[in-house]
């Protein structure tokens, strides 16, 4: 006889045909929720689950522009604006060209567990586009942006919808965006976060996710008695989360011995200093090269290319204590997991969105490893995103002290939601099931006293 998790899943696949990644991250969050929803039956009374999977809208258009050599291009745009009923819809926007309404809707999904977890009154939404920007002339970045924005202008506002960026939208596209905001709506209002420092943006934003991700790791480590001084660490990915959850970890005494990108990874056995640290921030944010450069710079390092065929990533076999996954969704299988395991690593914290597939996470919580889902230990990025819309409303601007300082209560509350929630449900040590009941009971209750809307 099927379960109700069975039973549940089938109509929300048959709803939602082809879109594997948001099947994926609603089956985890149902199988969290059978206990919560046993305990309180009011909430299966008011079908809260059934309402909380469908999002309250679903924008795509069209979006063209007009390259260098003036040939017309289009591409598709989109947002999902999830759930606000805990407050405006906030989530990034991403541009990479495997960008579909799949993913788009799971990132949203995810965007509304981890708001809740953030104290912040937030609610849950993700957008972008199939464009590329990689390889692309920053004249051709302002046109695409600027006919983007020109359509997502009428959806989003400072109370309404708050994007922010997320893989392939950094710090030249929020300019791009918020200026064609700026012009058609003739406002200056905090209608995106991820902005310049001199026009509303708030310290410490482009180092959140990374920093929060291992303020998250040092909690986790904290229940055993433990931190990061000498350990060993393997960070994937080489963009805006990796390269600053490296910096916190060196300033935290641990020791980061790899990079990635989709061609492939480096391992440095010495340690990544901060002048190599310096070399990939300029490599990347500024000639928006290829990792495999840092062996030409530093040929003690070796690079590995990526196969595509390979039925484990080879990144994740390097010896280590600690792992931190920040390149992007189901980076890691479950072979990668046992590997992890086998080579001794006990701390996994998630800077990448869902970057572990079920049978990973089976794996790390079968082996009973300290495991930080994205949803929780990625949570920085959003919660100074949150900080940044607070120092818009009331025009004023906060020190990197006292937004860092902010960042870290907010994960350390993260962190013991998570442990007490777990516990509360009689699942002790599994962050999974904490962070999904935890931001799932914040959003339930306030959809409840709202009505059937």
């Amino acid at each position: 006889m099927a379960s109700a998790v069975d039973t549940f899943m089938a109509g929300v696949i048959a709803k939602n045909p082809e879109q594997k990644e948001f099947h994926q991250a609603v089956q985890e969050v149902t199988e969290s929720l059978m206990p919560v929803l046993d305990k309180h039956p009011e909430y299966r009374k008011a079908k809260i689950l059934e309402r909380i999977v469908e999002p309250e809208r679903v924008i795509m258009f069209r979006v063209p522009w007009v390259d260098d050599s003036g040939e017309v291009q289009v591409n598709r745009g989109m947002r999902v604006e999830f759930n606000s009923a805990i407050g405006p819809y906030k989530g990034g926007l991403r541009f990479h060209p495997s960008v579909n309404l799949g993913i788009i809707k799971f990132l949203g999904f995810e965007q509304v567990f981890k708001n809740a977890l953030t104290t912040l009154p937030m609610g849950g939404g993700k957008g972008g586009s199939d464009f590329d920007p990689k390889g692309k002339s920053d004249n051709e970045v302002m046109r695409f942006c600027q006919s983007f924005m020109t359509e997502l202008c009428r959806h989003i506002g400072a109370n309404t919808d708050v994007p922010a960026g997320d893989i392939g939208v950094g710090g030249r596209e929020i300019g791009f965006l918020f200026g064609q905001y700026r012009r058609i709506r003739n406002e200056f209002v905090g209608v995106l976060t991820g902005k310049g420092l001199n026009w509303g943006g708030s310290l410490i934003r482009p180092e959140a996710t990374g920093y929060g991700q291992v303020y998250f790791a040092q909690e986790m480590l904290g229940t055993r008695g433990e931190s990061f001084k000498g350990k060993r660490v393997v960070v994937s990915g080489s963009g805006n989360v990796a390269q600053y959850a490296t910096e916190k970890v060196l300033d935290l005494g641990g020791k980061v011995l790899t990079f990635s990108d989709s061609s492939g990874f480096i391992l440095d056995e010495e340690g990544i200093d901060r002048a190599k640290l310096n070399f990939v921030m300029e490599l990347k944010n500024v000639r928006r090269g290829r990792i495999k450069e840092y062996v030409d710079k530093y040929p003690k390092a070796t690079y590995q290319a990526a196969d595509p065929n390979a039925k484990c990533n080879p990144l994740w076999q390097v010896k280590c204590d600690v792992a931190l996954p920040s390149a992007t969704q189901n980076e890691i299988n479950d072979a990668d997991a046992d590997n992890l395991v086998k080579n001794k690593c006990y701390c996994v914290s998630e800077g990448a969105n869902m970057p572990s597939t079920p049978e990973a996470v089976n794996v790390f919580l079968e082996t009973k490893i300290l495991y930080g889902p994205g949803k929780a230990a990625n949570a920085g990025g959003v919660a100074v995103s949150g900080l940044e819309m607070s120092q818009n409303s009331m025009r004023i601007g906060w020190s990197r002290e006292e937004v860092d300082q902010k960042l870290h209560n907010i994960m350390k509350s993260i962190h013991q939601a998570c442990v007490e929630t777990a516990e509360a449900y009689g699942t002790p040590g599994n962050y999974v099931n904490g962070a999904n009941i935890a931001g799932f009971r914040k959003v339930a209750d306030a959809m409840m006293d709202q009505g059937i809307i």
